[in-house]
């Protein structure tokens, strides 16, 4: 009996899949995505080729324009398709109150919540030397230039209660409290928890909560 014409690169040791390349390529890459794993990713490549050309056109088109964009704000680093983004711009925000963040993700949980009315600043990250993650790859200094000029009357920390977010917060707090009051949110969370999982009315109580930093 012949051999099937397969049957080499099937027994060679080369990679099987039961995929054809341009879907297992989409695959590939959906699992890049933070939280999609093997199975999320099929499901989503195959919802994908079901849709008609249109939508996945209009797909690609956001996700290319998204990307070439946005980017970050230049007073509070945000993320923003304008120079000034539009929390910053809102002449209704109270500019003496300043809400710190370790990024974007926890400026969108606290709008969920519609209780705060003040200003952002988004910090790029946390302090985590076990990541060579310094204060200087962080945007702090913009920070206190901030708080400086626009006689800022509070500074809310805002970071998750993790080891590296009590490390950040508690260096922000010596560094901020000769300039002004600086508080952080209460948390109804765990030890470890993330900011941005948390639900609005948490959040909510958290940001009620606050206390001052000593």
């Amino acid at each position: 009996m012949p051999a099937h014409p397969n049957s080499r690169s099937r027994f060679s040791g080369a990679k099987l899949t039961a995929y054809t390349r341009p879907l297992a390529n989409l695959i590939e890459q959906l699992q890049r995505l933070p939280g999609v794993g093997p199975k999320s990713a099929q499901r989503l490549a195959l919802h994908i080729l079901k849709r008609s050309p249109q939508e996945v056109e209009q797909l690609a088109t956001a996700l290319i324009e998204a990307k070439q964009q946005v980017g970050l704000c230049q007073v509070c680093f945000h993320l923003s398709a304008e120079p000034i983004c539009d929390i910053c711009r809102n002449p209704q925000r109270d500019r003496q109150t300043i809400c710190i963040v370790a990024d974007s993700r926890d400026v969108i949980a606290l709008e969920r919540t519609r209780e705060f009315s003040g200003q952002y600043h988004v910090l790029g990250g946390i302090i985590s030397p076990m990541d060579g993650i310094g204060p200087e790859q962080l945007n702090i200094s913009s920070l206190l230039h901030r708080i400086s000029q626009q006689d800022v009357k509070e500074a809310i920390v805002a970071v998750s209660p993790t080891v590296e977010g009590e490390t950040t917060t508690l260096y922000l707090g010596r560094l901020i409290s000769p300039l002004t009051k600086v508080t952080r949110i209460a948390f109804g969370l765990p030890m470890g928890g993330d900011l941005e999982y948390a639900d609005e009315i948490t959040l909510a109580r958290a940001l009620e909560g606050r206390r001052e930093i000593s």
